[in-house]
């Protein structure tokens, strides 16, 4: 245990240096990606404006929905860069040098990189929209609800998480991927800014069932908030983040292990 955390903190550290080595550089590169991320953001705050509510959704609940998909992806691209961009350390045959280390090749890959502009444009924005929101929807802060969000957290960034582990995963098959993320994560994302309930049937079981965002900001804004297109869906719905997102984390892992059977060297 001591040799991997000191392993960790030698990857943490390097890393860290080397996104950080350019200070000035690295603050415009994180507002950069904080302003673009914004401009959604502002686009639903100009929508609000003009129709007060979006199915019974107000403008500081529809920014607080916004706030857990921020903060989830800020905290979720600090583990798992080398899975984002797996598929590039694939075709180019850097993949092969992980195999050849001493360590586990998955261990390796989330702690070799961390997207730390990404984290903190996306995670700062996230914290600024959670602090604006969080007493001004009627949420009644206690224990338990501090417990909960704690654990809808966790949950929405092991269900991201797996996502990009399972796409990585595909890579060892097809070698590009990037019209898969596109379909499956980045564009599957951008519905859920929005509460699910405004989309047809369709949209909300590829939302739930197959891609399931809406476990990651919708259902625990439900628990908080209880709007009453809730009851489109089972009450369970509001308790299930933490359980789908180590699921579908296990899955994707076992996944990944019996891949690595069939990985071929792509060359350099």
């Amino acid at each position: 245990m001591k040799d991997h955390t000191n392993v960790i903190t030698a990857y943490v550290g390097t890393v860290m240096k080397a996104w950080f080595q350019y200070r000035v550089d690295a603050v415009l590169r994180s507002l950069a990606v904080f302003l673009r991320e914004s401009t959604g953001v502002i686009a639903i705050w100009f929508a609000l404006l003009k129709f007060d509510t979006l199915n019974d959704w107000n403008m500081q609940e529809m920014l607080f929905l916004f706030s857990l998909l921020f903060l989830t992806y800020g905290v979720m691209i600090l583990f798992f860069t080398g899975l984002r961009d797996f598929g590039w350390t694939v075709r180019t045959g850097g993949f092969d040098r992980f195999l050849l280390r001493p360590r586990g090749v998955l261990f390796q890959l989330i702690f070799v990189d961390a997207d730390w502009f990404a984290a903190i444009g996306h995670g700062g924005l996230g914290l600024v929209l959670f602090i604006f929101t969080a007493g001004r929807v009627g949420i009644h802060w206690d224990a338990a609800t501090v417990l909960y969000y704690m654990l809808a957290v966790a949950g929405g960034v092991l269900i991201q998480g797996a996502i990009f582990l399972f796409l990585a995963t595909l890579n060892i098959y097809l070698l590009e991927t990037g019209s898969l993320k596109e379909v499956f994560y980045w564009n599957a994302r951008k519905f859920a800014g929005y509460p699910v309930s405004i989309f047809h049937k369709a949209v909300q079981v590829f939302m739930i069932y197959v891609v399931p965002f809406a476990f990651v900001n919708y259902f625990p804004s439900q628990y908080l908030l209880r709007k009453p297109d809730m009851q489109q869906f089972p009450e369970i719905f509001l308790y299930l983040t933490p359980f789908v997102g180590v699921g579908m984390y296990l899955l994707a892992y076992l996944f990944w292990r019996y891949s690595l059977r069939h990985y071929k060297s792509s060359g350099n």
